[in-house]
């Protein structure tokens, strides 16, 4: 069976290794190259098996895949992104460089996939969204289109993840010695940056709402777990109905009775969320609790949706779902 080239730039970091092998299982899919400067002639081991060899960025035969995944690091990647775009060729931009609310999204969609399913569908680049994004707006997305959310309320996100979701760069921080029997927040005050495409998606919604968004690092490799806390305009005598009824059919948003862990979603392409009303409060208000592996759902594996639905094929080909 004729197989579908697409290449990796940036592969050498945890979401361009992930990407690596979800292609290298693809049914549909087969790897033209996957690029990394500081590691180029080197041949690593990829994660659930395979091996791939690095090229040099500069070596990268654009013009010989279908589509290309950019994983490469934040203001590096929108140089390449329209290199492969002038060769004809699509991409999905796993940086921030091409996000909403980050200067540069004109014309490119936001591929949170299961709002913007349509226009990824169409398009020739896409935007993919960033890991605590991706499960803070998927469990948000119900009350903000609805408009369930109190005007002019403030809505509180703590959030934590596994250290994959700070790269492979070595830090003094993310020592091992730094990181295990620990917990930490950072980004504090309000300043982390992905709130910019939150509040750009919040503002595209014509939502009146603040996001306060404090994130938090696990000591552990992978997962992101979200606790967000909505004022609410009136109570909802059916809290979940809303979770049901927006993702009713989506094969990667799990809407569940109990309190999503990170164990049921890692290493698969899926969203966990529930819900609880909070009690003892004068005003009514709920809690969001939303769960994904950040490297699948929070990157390569939506990537992965994304690049499906641009090239013609099922969305859930090649994920483990």
């Amino acid at each position: 069976m004729h197989k579908i080239p697409v290449g990796v730039l940036g592969a050498s970091g945890y979401a361009g290794r992930e990407l690596c092998a979800l292609i290298q299982r693809h049914p549909s899919l087969t790897l033209a190259f996957a690029t990394a400067n500081s590691q180029r002639g080197e041949t690593v081991d990829l994660p659930l098996g395979g091996r791939v060899t690095f090229a040099a960025t500069e070596d990268a035969a654009l013009d010989k895949a279908a589509l290309v995944f950019s994983a490469l690091p934040h203001g590096a990647s929108a140089e390449w992104v329209a290199r492969a775009r002038a060769a004809g060729v699509k991409v999905v931009d796993l940086s921030a460089d091409h996000r909403i609310g980050n200067g540069a999204s004109e014309g490119v969609p936001y591929g949170l996939t299961e709002l913007r399913r349509d226009q990824v569908r169409g398009a020739d680049c896409v935007a993919n969204p960033g890991c605590y994004p991706t499960a803070i707006l998927i469990g948000l997305l119900p009350l903000l289109e609805r408009g369930l959310v109190l005007p002019g309320a403030r809505i509180d996100v703590s959030a934590a993840s596994g250290v994959t979701g700070a790269g492979l760069s070595p830090r003094l921080d993310l020592l091992y010695g730094e990181v295990t029997e620990n917990f930490r927040a950072y980004g504090a005050g309000n300043s982390h940056r992905h709130l910019k495409e939150m509040r750009a998606l919040v503002a595209e919604l014509s939502v009146d709402a603040d996001l306060q968004f404090t994130p938090h690092l696990l000591p552990i490799a992978r997962g992101i777990l979200a606790t967000i806390t909505v004022p609410l305009a009136a109570s909802l005598p059916d809290p979940l109905a809303p979770w049901r009824e927006r993702y009713r059919g989506e094969r990667f948003v799990e809407v569940v009775e109990e309190l999503p862990e990170l164990r049921h979603v890692q290493h698969r392409n899926v969203v966990r969320v529930a819900v609880r009303m909070v009690e003892g409060v004068r005003a009514p208000a709920l809690q969001v609790f939303s769960a994904i592996d950040n490297l699948m759902k929070g990157a390569a594996g939506q990537a992965m949706q994304n690049a499906n639905l641009m090239l013609g094929l099922d969305e859930w080909v090649g994920l483990p779902a």
